[in-house]
């Protein structure tokens, strides 16, 4: 399972583009056991890295609903 192993999910992004759910990135930010000021900096790349995986989830969606339409 990737979304334990940041290595694993580097590798399928490279292999596959798909990106790691960031719930799942959280749970490696949890896990890395980080210094206070690597921790700090990973958390503020976390929320820039979350926000904008929404955004691109709506955009997937808007995407692939217009092309559903076209396929029914």
């Amino acid at each position: 399972m990737y979304h334990y192993d940041p290595n694993t999910a580097l590798e399928e992004m490279r292999e596959e583009a798909t990106l790691p759910n960031p719930v799942h990135v959280r749970d490696m930010l949890l896990r890395a056991h980080l210094k206070p000021e690597e921790s700090l900096e990973l958390n503020r790349l976390f929320l820039e890295y979350q926000l904008h995986f929404g955004e691109v989830q709506k955009l997937g969606k808007q995407i692939l609903e217009q092309l559903a339409k076209r396929a029914a």
